[in-house]
């Protein structure tokens, strides 16, 4: 049994599957995202964990599996929302009782960032923090007030190019039919111009969902009808066909994606619109609707 306290539910990218899960907090800082539902339940409210309990945490499972543990997702929404100190102290606790880690990740919100210099990002990426993965959700600010991200255009491009400058990889992710019907070309125009002017080194895409319902998310978007699977492919191919990219690895194969789509942007740029514009073309896929639109 791994010596750590989790608070459930439990969430990581689906990447950090094989990643050891180490709490630094409980929850999401901010939590407003009307679209987001995983740190509404009561037990997820925000709080930064007790830096002893994590580095009690770190020494313990070290002591049990230290030479097997690759890597580390500092879990909970948010862990960039500490003082650079403690992730040092973290960082440097996990170097020293789990020698075999070679990437310690994290989510991050683009607002953590303000208050952090790159000399300090810089800091915590020798320390051996190697990728934040930033939700940006949307590149237009109309659709991120809507859905009460807290953030625009620019400060998560700011965010974005801050942790590029420090030489932390960032995974950033799209939210496809952010917008729904009403603002979809602004939310994929907006989105692949985000994508360019940053040049991230991982882009994904999910389909937005409510597995709980749409009333918090019609709260601030009454007008918002969502897209069929058309129409999700109809922005997919819209973003698609404006990245400029040179080397960002392109992943849309999450389990709210009917099309999986994978890929190096630009070199399979062709190749993936081309799919795209296949799945387009197919009559069937006029019909298709992903689960949450069916009231699953």
């Amino acid at each position: 049994m791994i010596p750590i306290r989790y608070v459930e539910p439990v969430y990581r990218p689906p990447s950090e599957a094989q990643s050891l899960i180490l709490p630094v907090t409980d929850g999401c800082s901010w939590n407003r995202c009307t679209f987001c539902e995983m740190y509404t339940a009561p037990q997820k409210a925000f709080r930064a964990r007790g830096e002893d309990e994590v580095l009690d945490s770190i020494r313990r499972t070290g002591a049990l599996y230290g030479s097997q543990v690759r890597r580390v997702f500092l879990a909970d929404g948010d862990a960039l929302v500490l003082p650079t100190r403690r992730l040092l102290a973290i960082l440097e606790a996990i170097r020293a009782h789990m020698p075999s880690v070679h990437r310690v990740s994290s989510y991050c919100l683009a607002r953590n960032l303000k208050k952090k210099s790159v000399a300090e990002l810089i800091q915590l990426r020798e320390a051996g923090l190697a990728m934040a993965y930033l939700g940006a959700e949307s590149g237009d600010d109309e659709v991120l007030a809507k859905v009460s991200k807290g953030e625009t255009f620019e400060t998560t491009r700011d965010a974005l190019d801050k942790l590029g400058a420090a030489g932390i990889t960032r995974s950033v992710m799209i939210l496809n039919g952010l917008g729904g019907q009403q603002l979809s070309a602004q939310h994929a125009d907006h989105s692949a111009r985000l994508a360019n002017a940053t040049q991230p080194e991982y882009l994904s895409t999910l389909v937005v969902s409510f597995p709980h319902g749409e009333a918090r998310f019609r709260a601030g978007f009454p007008e918002w009808e969502p897209l069929d699977q058309h129409g999700l492919f109809v922005e997919m191919e819209r973003f698609l066909s404006q990245l400029e990219l040179t080397r960002t690895v392109f992943r849309s194969d999450h389990a709210s994606n009917i099309l999986v789509l994978k890929g190096t942007l630009g070199a399979d740029k062709a190749r993936l619109l081309e799919q795209v514009r296949q799945a387009i073309a197919t009559p069937e896929a006029a019909r298709l609707r992903p689960e949450w639109a069916r009231g699953l």
